[in-house]
This record gives C-alpha cells, sequence and structure tokens, in this order.
C-alpha cells in the first residue's frame, strides 16, 4: 500500500525489528525512508512460503493513528469517502479512500472501531504518505471534537499464508480461541493475554488468509524469533510486491494517486455514495459515478498476462488495436513476473471502451515489436488459486 520511491535525503529510518532483520541476513534497502528488507536470500521462496505456508512482514513502518472524541465518528464521516457507520461491532475494519475536493486519492487506509461508544477508532495507513496523510487529518480535525495520536512507539508483523493463523495458535496458544473467532477484516485487542498495545487482526496485502499483529516495539524482536524459530519465514519486500501483484491490490504511488479517482484503479466499491453524507470529494465522486453509468469513464483498471518472453514493466505503453482507426492507448502501472504463473503480469490503466474481442499489445523493449497480451479481471491469484481460465 505505499510507494517504494524515497525522495528524502536524511538517512532511513529503523524499524525496532532493524536487529532481527539483520541477524536473518536481511538484505536492507530505503523503502519510504525506511531501512527494509528486499528479501532474506531468495525472493522467490519467501513468495512460494506465503502462497503454500506461511511467512512475516515487518510492516512496522506503516502509520498508526488512535483517534478519540465525541466527534471521532463524524470526523471519520467527513474524511473518509467509505462510511465508518458499517462498523457495528468492536473490532471492524473498514478499507477507505481518502479523497482530495477534486476526487483524487491522497492515500487509501484501513480504520478500526475501537469502542462501542463510536468514541474511538484506530487508523493505519502508509509510511510513504504520512506527512500528507497527517496533514490531512489535522486540517479535517479543526472542525470536530477529536484528539489524533500518532503511535510512533508501536509495531506491526503481516504473518500472512494459508497455515498462517493455524501455526499462529500453536506459537501463541493462548490466542488460538480469539483467533479461531476472527473474521476477514476483523481485529481484537489482546490486552487481556499479552497486556497493553498487543492487537491482532485477520488483514493483509498477499491475497492469502493470515494475519497483522501491532505491539510494542519493545516486544516485537522476541516475536519475530518466536514466529521465526516455529516456521514461519521472514519475508521482504520483493515477494509482499509479487504476492500483492497476483492478488491485483493497488500500490499507492503507482496504481493510485492524487490524480486518480477511485472509478479508475478498480476502487468505485469503496465509494459510500447512497445517502447523503458531505464526505471530502463526493462531488467529484457522483459526477463521476454518472459518467460510469454513462459508460464515459475515461479509463479503467484491468489485469494483462504475457506467456511470450520477458517482463512487463511499469510505464510501459499499452496498445489498442494497433494500426487501425480504433486505435488507443493505456499505460501500465505495476509490472513484474508471476513466481505463481511463471510468466509476467501487470495492473494497468486502459480506455474504458476496452473490449473483449480488441486486440491488446505491449511494445516490450521500445522498437515497435509488439507483443500479444492477455487481459484479464483482477486479482490473478487469491487463495492460492489461479482465478482465471488457462
Amino acid at each position: 500500500m505505499t510507494d517504494i520511491q524515497n525522495t528524502d535525503t536524511q538517512a532511513p529510518q529503523r524499524t525496532p525489528l532493524y536487529q532481527s532483520h539483520v541477524e536473518s541476513d536481511g538484505k536492507l534497502v530505503d523503502f519510504s525512508g525506511w531501512e527494509l528488507p528486499i528479501h532474506y536470500g531468495s525472493q522467490i521462496e519467501e513468495h512460494e512460503a506465503v502462497r503454500t505456508d506461511a511467512g512475516m512482514f515487518d510492516v512496522s513502518h506503516m502509520v498508526v493513528v488512535d483517534i478519540k472524541g465525541s466527534d471521532a465518528k463524524a470526523w471519520l464521516q467527513k474524511l473518509l469517502a467509505n462510511d465508518v457507520d458499517k462498523l457495528k461491532t468492536v473490532g471492524k475494519a473498514l478499507y477507505s479512500p481518502m479523497l482530495n475536493e477534486e476526487g483524487g486519492i491522497i492515500d487509501d487506509l484501513i480504520v478500526y472501531l475501537s469502542n462501542s461508544e463510536e468514541t474511538e477508532y484506530r487508523i493505519v495507513s502508509n509510511a510513504g504518505t504520512r506527512d500528507k496523510d497527517m496533514a490531512q487529518f489535522e486540517k479535517v480535525a479543526k472542525d470536530f471534537d477529536v484528539t489524533l495520536t500518532e503511535r510512533t512507539e508501536l509495531a506491526m508483523l503481516a504473518v500472512q499464508g494459508p497455515n498462517a493463523v493455524e501455526k499462529l495458535a500453536k506459537i501463541k496458544p493462548s490466542w488460538a480461541d480469539t483467533l479461531a473467532a476472527l473474521k476477514p477484516f476483523v481485529g481484537a485487542d489482546l490486552t487481556d493475554i499479552e497486556g497493553t498495545d498487543w492487537f491482532v487482526a485477520r488483514t493483509g496485502y498477499t491475497g492469502e488468509d493470515g494475519v497483522e499483529v501491532i505491539m510494542h516495539g519493545d516486544d516485537a524482536p522476541a516475536f519475530f524469533e518466536q514466529l521465526k524459530a516455529n516456521g514461519i519465514k521472514p519475508a521482504g519486500l520483493g515477494a509482499r510486491d509479487t504476492l500483492r501483484m497476483e492478488a491485483g491490490m493497488n500500490l499507492y504511488g503507482h496504481d493510485m494517486d492524487e490524480s486518480i479517482s477511485p472509478y479508475e484503479c478498480n476502487m468505485g466499491w469503496t465509494l459510500a455514495l447512497k445517502d447523503e453524507r458531505d464526505f471530502i470529494g463526493r462531488k467529484a465522486m457522483v459526477s463521476k459515478r454518472k459518467q460510469a453509468k454513462d459508460d464515459n469513464i475515461a479509463m479503467k483498471q484491468v489485469g494483462l498476462l504475457m506467456t511470450s518472453r520477458g517482463v512487463l514493466r511499469e510505464g510501459m505503453e499499452v496498445t489498442i488495436n494497433q494500426g487501425t482507426d480504433k486505435e488507443q492507448k493505456g499505460i501500465i502501472t505495476s509490472g513484474t513476473f508471476s513466481p505463481s504463473l511463471k510468466n509476467s503480469i501487470a495492473i494497468a490503466r486502459v480506455p474504458a471502451t476496452l473490449a473483449d474481442d480488441d486486440n491488446v499489445q505491449i511494445d516490450l523493449r521500445g522498437k515497435g515489436k509488439f507483443v500479444d497480451v492477455r487481459v484479464l479481471k483482477l486479482p490473478f491469484v487469491r487463495n492460492g488459486k489461479q482465478q482465471f481460465d488457462s
């Protein structure tokens, strides 16, 4: 959910798990101003561990903000395009874009309901957009009785894979009942079991089952070692990217940004427009929804599969009906080699008028030699299974 590019000239920050990565032979790189492992020796092995068994990712660079106040719910309803009124039980999570007035995406984030009075919530958002997120939070908060507390002392580990929850329950027997009761996109406070600051949610960024665990940074290294010793494989940013791409999940700064509306990046489902709630960007979204009904949206998001040699990369131009009077252009927003499919895949933004019988090609090397690609509905892979007919 965050941009790998960093323009800050300062030395990157380190998470509480920095030494754990060093001791696990992690190859560290600068990721959004944080020193994080891109892999621990084999990106492919780490990818496959998450698809077939269990792996873990340090996501402590993510921004955790706790919200309290009598206007907490009203503030979130103004701030977010999705509606927190959908959160009817404590621990329930909601995925939402945060828009600007023009309907562009400032960030995508997850918000949890923390108490039954709807006066406490938690937001988890992206590291690469921290400054503009916090600025937007505080700007909107001026009109509401709400207190924002950034929890910089916390760490976060994503434990993902088909066996992740089962393995975690064996490692932490006292969590077993809590984990068994957790439904997708629901979290639980573990204070009564582990003490202050422990929280687990059935969420993730891989297309597999699993959880994300938040804890105090001081507790993170021992937890990491406990998971590692019990067969949960450390995985880096490289595997995280190939997994999320196979799952058709957007990466901020690539597949979406402030110039892109939710309708253009397969996030229209996150817009709560049925009532008259006046959230930031609503007017722009109502206008774009009308365009959507009239089939006049300029662009839409699709998946691309290439079975010939080569790798699809971000920034490559997509050509539709090349050399005809129906020729149109699109752009690859994320591209990689898929370890699960053994072929190259991409997420692309293309004209909404793209039809099933259109010919779609990529000029891989920019020399006029076009290669056919197959257009697919995302995701490519979910829960370990290919999501399209071969």
